[in-house]
């Protein structure tokens, strides 16, 4: 089955581009045709236009993680206090700061293009749904204070529960510097963007396998691509594609369910604009409404794959739609009625530092990779395309010279304790969240949490 937006994006963009046939010859070849891959190109294209690129996707362009999201286009500004952890003061505050004009780098592309993907630009609200959680932004917020990159301010109880719907949502913080999309509009509308500028787009292409070279050779069914430089963006699917990979990601899924358009009861609730809301959980819910009138609901942390590969649930309606349904209603009295047009499922992949990371494949000087949004990739992955575009291009400047592109910053666990890991850290979270729900202090399960987690090798949260 095909997620929701990719479903509703190809009713208006349904061409496909050709498969790839014969022996080819280009400059840059990427392998992937998601927004990573996507937007490694038009940026490489767009500071390079004599450049020759071919992408290569195996299914449709968007059918994995890009059209399968929440479409909420996030910044790195909540995850300040882990980016100083990792890589220092001036590093976390030029990324946080280069994740925040992402968004408005995304939205002018989309306004030069004319490509419609819904893009609200209504900012991001954090909230607590329990005792628990009220004042768990207050340390990241002091450091983004002291820092000088404060966006976000704290809003009254009537005011959170006003601006997010639910009264449910008990405190927030509030950053305008955010914005919702369409994904599957959006990964259509890039695809279709790359084609104008001359970016040879290859659907219906898996690779079935490669030769590093130089020159980089890559095998398709119907065809061959011979490349100077070549990119990997498969993100979710790198781990069963190059088994070295295996443990710098854990494969778990995003789920959503989606319901029929109900503008009257949204806006009669608050819900009048494209502000994405979050709560305070490890695996935190997210909702927004849709520009036609519809409220999406999601929460990761559910399907956990075993050894990095995708199993077939990921492809299908979610296995805990009436568990998400549920949590839509509680958040969401007034639409118990509604009906659920859709639910769906997709992996993400989840690196130990909770941030995507790139490099060069076995220290090869033509093949760059870069994978591990961890469930934040809307945004970020543009930033990824500045990366690899950089890599592609030879550039020496503050993208190539990141952290972000010593490749992984950690290991999980090998097979089978990773998998058994996963599953008994998703129960403490699970116990921690029932308990800060009923309002009972979990801090036992603290305890044991930071003990599993430390075991699997799991980042902290900050």
């Amino acid at each position: 089955m095909r997620p929701f937006w990719i479903e509703q994006a190809l009713f208006g963009d349904g061409d496909l581009a050709p498969a790839l046939q014969g022996e080819q010859r280009t400059d840059v070849c990427i392998v992937g045709g998601g927004f990573t891959g996507l937007w490694t190109a038009i940026q490489a294209k767009q500071r390079n236009p004599a450049l020759d690129i071919v992408v290569l996707e195996r299914d449709l362009c968007g059918a994995g993680a890009s059209g399968r999201n929440g479409g909420c286009l996030l910044t790195w500004s909540a995850k300040f206090l882990t980016l100083r952890r990792l890589f220092g003061e001036a590093e976390a505050r030029r990324l946080v700061l280069a994740s925040e004009a992402a968004v408005d780098h995304i939205g002018g592309f989309l306004l030069e293009h004319g490509i419609d993907a819904e893009f609200r630009r209504d900012g991001t609200l954090y909230t607590a749904t329990s005792q628990a959680q009220i004042g768990t932004m207050d340390p990241v917020m002091r450091a983004l204070e002291a820092a000088g990159i404060h966006s976000y301010h704290a809003l009254p109880r009537e005011e959170v529960a006003r601006r997010s719907g639910s009264a449910r949502n008990l405190a927030g913080v509030y950053s305008p510097i955010a914005a919702t999309v369409h994904p599957g509009k959006l990964v259509r509308g890039l695809r279709r963007a790359a084609m104008q500028m001359g970016i040879r787009i290859h659907e219906r292409s898996p690779m079935l396998d490669f030769q590093p070279g130089p020159p980089a050779v890559v095998r398709t069914p119907c065809g061959s691509v011979k490349a100077a430089k070549l990119v990997f963006a498969l993100n979710a699917w790198m781990a069963e594609t190059f088994p070295r990979f295996e443990r710098s990601i854990a494969i778990v899924s995003s789920d959503m369910v989606i319901t029929e358009r109900c503008p009257e009861l949204l806006h009669a609730m608050g819900l009048v604009d494209g502000v994405s809301v979050l709560d305070s959980r490890t695996f935190v819910y997210y909702y927004r409404s849709t520009a036609d009138g519809r409220l999406m609901l999601g929460k990761g942390g559910n399907t956990f794959a075993r050894g990095g590969r995708i199993a077939p649930v990921f492809d299908q309606r979610s296995p805990y739609e009436a568990e998400l349904t549920r949590a839509l209603h509680g958040f969401f009295p007034t639409l118990r009625n509604t009906p659920i047009t859709a639910s769906w499922n997709g992996p993400s992949d989840r690196s130990v530092s909770g941030f995507p990371f790139f490099g060069r494949l076995e220290g090869a000087a033509h093949i760059y990779y870069g994978f591990g949004y961890s469930g934040n990739g809307v945004g970020p992955s543009y930033m990824g395309g500045q990366i690899l575009s950089s890599l592609v291009l030879d550039e020496d400047n503050a993208w190539t010279r990141s952290p972000l592109t010593q490749g992984p910053l950690g290991l999980f666990p090998p097979e089978p304790l990773r998998y058994a890991g996963s599953i008994v850290v998703r129960n403490a979270i699970r116990r921690k969240e029932r308990a800060e729900d009923e309002n009972r202090t979990p801090a036992w399960i603290d305890r044991q949490l930071s003990k599993l987690a430390n075991a699997a090798g799991k980042s902290d949260k900050a």
